[in-house]
C-alpha cells in the first residue's frame, strides 16, 4: 500500500497555521476543529498532527502514544460537546471510501438522530 503523503493538503496547512480553524480541542498528538461545512448540528473532525494519510496507516505507523493522543482527542471532543443520545464517528479511506482529504481524520457528528448507517 502506498502511503505517500501531501504535505500541500489543507489538514496539514491548518496543522502550520496556515489556515484558520475554529478549534475544539488540541493535545500533544491531535487536533480538533468544527467542519466549515457542517452535516449535523455536532461535527467535529479530530485529525493526528502526524503525516498520516488514512485510518489503516494510522493504526499501521503512529506509535502508541500517537494513537492514544489521537482517541483522547475523539474522547475530549465527546464529552465537551455533550451528546448524551450519541453521536456517529465516520473515517473515510481512499476513493472508494470516498475520502476527500488525504490526511487520516475522523468525523464526529451528533446534536440529531444521523439515520441508518447504509442504505443500500
Amino acid at each position: 500500500m502506498n502511503y505517500a503523503y501531501d504535505d500541500q493538503n489543507i489538514f496539514a496547512k491548518i496543522l502550520r497555521g496556515e489556515i484558520p480553524n475554529d478549534t475544539v480541542f488540541e493535545n500533544e498528538h491531535a487536533l480538533a476543529f468544527r467542519d466549515i461545512r457542517p452535516q449535523a448540528p455536532v461535527h467535529v473532525l479530530v485529525i493526528p498532527k502526524g503525516p498520516y494519510v488514512s485510518l489503516d496507516h494510522f493504526a499501521r505507523d503512529a506509535s502508541p502514544d500517537e494513537q492514544v493522543g489521537f482517541f483522547a482527542a475523539v474522547s475530549a471532543v465527546c464529552e465537551a460537546e455533550q451528546m448524551p443520545q450519541g453521536f456517529r464517528s465516520i473515517c473515510n479511506s481512499r476513493d472508494h471510501g470516498h475520502q476527500e482529504v488525504p490526511h487520516f481524520h475522523m468525523h464526529i457528528l451528533g446534536g440529531k438522530p444521523t439515520g441508518p448507517m447504509l442504505s443500500v
